[in-house]
């Protein structure tokens, strides 16, 4: 793993990070796209508003780049069957490709509140071609009209059924692993969890982008980041007030994942930002897993905020960390001359 000599744990808070150019313009264009504060609205209203996926897009237009990107990739949108209807999803994958590929499932942000499929696509797309793999982007029932745990149940029933027709959607269901983002990375840690607890197929690899481990909204990245941008912790408080019934929900194990059982779970890559409130439970999990004997990868992008990870085509970070998650699931799949390479070195 990489080291975490750069943990928070102890650590003395200090002044925000400026975040790289790259994002900076991502936010002012989502500022100029007319964003109003998450935390000042109602749900409804919040579905509402531009994300930095939009800012992307936006200076991708300006730049007469296609929007959205389709990068060689292909989408198809179908139902899930799940525990209480239908779970919308997006299977994406390299056009020229008609081989049998690994299957990655993964999950977005939007701390189960706002942001769906089309939100997060660039995700899903960059890794299809990173990985090498299909790619099943999975909706969710989201809050406050479905409260906890709707959101992980739906998850695990989305997992669940992706294994057993893998087949039907050109992929191997021998080579599947599980990602998210944000709220969406929490979801794929459950999924893990759960798929050791009933004793059914795990994933070959998880990939975490910098996922909700914690239920302390007090931590180093908590204070110096909290007025940040693209998530604060207003921003934070506004979803579970939202998300639980009651605050002391945030306790449960499946939010709680530091407190958590972490044995046995797949080799796991944490991908971090600096400017974001969730920095120091995502390093204090990346600690957990390895104290728990886990293959654990953690990777900080010091001036990248919350979000980044989208942000592929037009910050070199962002692209970065794409390759390192995909070079982690070539590495598990045994995909590629790479992939090979990567599970001889261990």
């Amino acid at each position: 793993m990489s080291k975490l000599t750069d943990l928070d744990a102890g650590a003395t808070p200090q002044s925000p990070a400026t975040p790289d150019a790259a994002i900076s313009r991502v936010l002012d264009e989502v500022a100029a796209l007319g964003q109003k504060p998450i935390e000042t609205l109602s749900p409804e209203e919040a579905r509402q508003q531009p994300l930095p996926a939009d800012g992307v897009l936006s200076l991708l237009r300006k730049a007469g780049k296609e929007t959205p990107p389709q990068l060689g990739v292909e989408t198809k949108d179908f139902i899930i069957p799940g525990p209480a209807g239908g779970i919308q999803a997006r299977l994406y994958g390299k056009a020229e490709s008609d081989s049998v590929k690994p299957v990655l499932v993964y999950w977005h942000g939007g701390g189960w509140v706002i942001a769906d499929l089309d939100d997060y696509d660039s995700t899903p797309r960059a890794m299809a071609r990173a990985a090498d793999c299909i790619v099943v982007s999975c909706h969710y029932r989201r809050a406050p009209e479905h409260k906890f745990p709707a959101a992980h149940e739906d998850a695990w029933a989305a997992y669940q059924w992706v294994v057993a027709n893998a087949a039907s959607l050109g992929g191997d269901p021998a080579r599947v692993a599980v990602m998210g983002e944000s709220a969406g990375g929490n979801l794929a840690a459950n999924v893990s969890i759960m798929a050791r607890d009933e004793g059914e197929q795990a994933p070959l690899a998880q990939i975490l982008v910098y996922p909700v481990a914690g239920n302390d909204m007090n931590t180093v990245s908590y204070i110096e980041n909290a007025n940040a941008k693209p998530l604060s912790k207003p921003m934070m408080e506004w979803f579970v007030s939202h998300v639980f019934e009651d605050k002391a929900q945030t306790a449960d194990p499946r939010i709680n994942l530091v407190a958590a059982n972490l044995a046995d779970l797949p080799p796991t890559t944490i991908i971090a930002a600096e400017i974001d409130p969730l920095r120091t439970e995502g390093q204090l999990l990346a600690r957990r897993l390895d104290d728990a004997g886990t293959d654990i990868g953690y990777h900080l992008w010091n001036g990248a905020t919350h979000e980044f990870f989208g942000m592929g085509l037009i910050y070199a970070d962002a692209a970065a960390a794409e390759g390192v998650a995909g070079l982690a699931l070539r590495k598990a799949f045994g995909q590629g001359i790479i992939g090979k390479i990567a599970q001889a070195l261990g």
